[in-house]
């Protein structure tokens, strides 16, 4: 059996679940409370579960991600919502240098069992300082998963085991995405330490994942029409990646094509690029493409902001020129 819910929906019946679950759960950040959440995730949590529990935090990101780290620390699970990702910049030192590092930095004496959730990405006319897609900085960072559900499946069955694992967790929630619908099934097939196929093919392997995932199976759909079979990975974790995954894609199709929001420049895709080179390198019929944002900040006009982003078109394109 299916029901059908919006990836809002999902994100938020995990929470829900989480805090009926376990009393050491709570949910910490700007305007979660009375509110309700700046994207509505936790309308109603207030008045449920209590100011102990939903806790409205001063705009100071340095500080309400500090008190995440050190109510952790003393037993805590909490939850720790970051409005956008470009707000995180302001707790980088936070999560770099106390929450990322406290494991090593203790000899294994303690350990952080932190989830920290934040929008992402472009595409809502919000212009170049909330249209950040970052998530490859975290992902550059020892001592903490970086996961990117992309689904409603993964929406609704990440947030348990990373709430599980000892270790800091940092959420990226793709803002493009909170409205999108689909079936949830009763049972779900979730972790947070592997790769997924969303669509097999066997002529071109599309690696992506988050706000990007869509495109490329619109891209796979249009693709397929002139027959030409995409196979779609949704990488979902990006630290630690999916190595394994990612060579056996290469290895079935032997044309890659990766997808990503991040600019080209530094960014995830070129680590996936590297990590083709040094598994997957024999298996390669082409050089690997990679579609990502242009490197400018992303405008605010719609059509040229739709013009810096990756879209379904400049996937199908660099299929094409891939394919000759």
């Amino acid at each position: 059996m299916t029901r059908k819910l919006s990836y809002r929906e999902a994100m938020r019946e995990a929470m829900h679940e989480a805090l009926t679950n376990d009393s050491r759960v709570f949910l910490m950040g700007e305007d979660v409370g009375r509110y309700g959440g700046t994207y509505a995730f936790s309308k109603g949590f207030l008045e449920e579960f209590g100011p102990e529990r939903i806790r409205d935090t001063p705009l100071s990101e340095l500080g309400f991600v500090g008190a995440g780290i050190g109510a952790s620390l003393g037993g805590l699970r909490p939850i720790v919502e970051v409005m956008t990702v470009n707000f995180s910049l302001l707790a980088l030192d936070q999560i770099v240098n106390s929450a990322a590092l406290l494991r090593h930095m203790s000899g294994g004496q303690f350990s952080v069992p932190l989830v920290i959730r934040m929008c992402t990405g472009a595409g809502r006319q919000l212009a170049a300082q909330h249209s950040h897609s970052l998530e490859g900085w975290y992902a550059h960072i020892p001592g903490i998963k970086v996961l990117a559900p992309a689904t409603i499946e993964d929406a609704r069955g990440m947030l348990a085991p990373a709430l599980a694992d000892p270790d800091p967790v940092v959420i990226f929630e793709h803002c493009g995405l909170f409205n999108t619908e689909g079936e949830l099934p009763d049972k779900w097939d979730v972790d947070i330490s592997s790769a997924k196929v969303r669509r097999e093919g066997k002529h071109v392997a599309f690696v992506t994942y988050g706000g990007s995932l869509p495109k490329a199976l619109a891209a796979a759909e249009t693709l397929a029409a002139d027959g030409i079979e995409a196979e779609v990975l949704d990488l979902r974790v990006l630290r630690p990646l999916d190595t394994v995954a990612i060579a056996a894609a290469v290895a079935k199709c032997h044309r890659v094509v990766v997808v990503d929001e991040n600019w080209k420049s530094g960014g995830l895709a070129a680590e996936v690029v590297a990590r083709i080179m040094e598994h997957a390198f024999y298996e390669l019929d082409a050089p690997v493409a990679r579609v990502c944002a242009e490197e400018v900040p992303i405008p605010y006009a719609k059509h040229m902001e739709d013009a810096a982003l990756p879209q379904p078109g400049k996937i199908v394109a660099a299929v094409k020129e891939m394919l000759g």
